[in-house]
């Protein structure tokens, strides 16, 4: 904001100065919808956590319009409270195309269902899958000379709490690829252990490696969570 001095991003307390302070932005968005509302259809959404804001517009042509205004109504609510709009990661999609967005570490992107209906693919961003990899195969690397049970004891706190974030949606894939890259870890873990190569495929099948080593396998994706938001007061 104003000032100088400012919050560091990724700070305990930023999150909660962010959600006090664009508040009046969540007000603003309100009353555009209420304006915009046909009955119970809304033409414009929007969800907000922290500083990272994604605002939907009715795709059909009659609505472009509101595409930029909602934007210079946003600019100008932002200018109000002496917030600068980050440019660089600020962008304008048409989701009626192949283009997607992310938000939270989620990519969403617009298909149609096999009813024919159209509805959001949620999947898990690749770099979010990238950081996770990359976090776990530090620790395999650290660990390498320790016994498998305790690299198994650091990594399945991890595993947890990325799976429960991204469990829902269409993660199935994303989780199939990161069950399977956390067991050949595991193997060649073992095989090092006992001073061979090879990555001991033969040796531990999936099923002795969860119920004799313990390793997190509730990889289970959860479909249909309705979430609601609060809107602003």
């Amino acid at each position: 904001a104003g000032g100088s001095r400012g919050v560091p991003q990724g700070g305990v307390i930023s999150p909660l100065l962010s959600n006090l302070y664009l508040n009046e932005v969540d007000k603003m968005l309100e009353r555009a919808k209420e304006v915009t509302r046909c009955r119970r259809y809304t033409y414009i959404e929007y969800a907000r956590f922290a500083d990272d804001l994604v605002i939907l517009v009715d795709g059909y042509r009659k609505w472009k319009w509101l595409v930029q205004a909602v934007y210079q109504r946003l600019l100008e609510e932002l200018a109000r409270l002496d917030v600068q709009i980050n440019t660089e990661k600020t962008r304008q999609g048409d989701l009626t195309g192949d283009e997607s967005f992310g938000f939270l570490g989620f990519d969403f992107r617009r298909v149609k269902t096999l009813r024919g209906q159209w509805g959001a693919h949620i999947t898990p961003r690749m770099k979010a899958r990238t950081a996770l990899l990359q976090k776990l195969k530090e620790i395999f690397r650290r660990f390498q000379s320790q016994p498998v049970d305790r690299v198994i004891e650091l990594i399945n706190p991890i595993l947890r709490g990325w799976v429960n974030y991204f469990r829902v949606g269409h993660s199935s894939r994303c989780f199939g690829y990161v069950k399977a890259w956390v067991e050949k870890k595991i193997r060649r873990h073992l095989m090092r252990a006992r001073k061979r190569k090879g990555f001991g495929r033969d040796r531990w099948n999936s099923q002795w490696i969860y119920r004799n080593l313990g390793l997190f396998s509730d990889y289970r994706v959860r479909y249909n969570i309705e979430t609601k938001a609060l809107p602003a007061r």
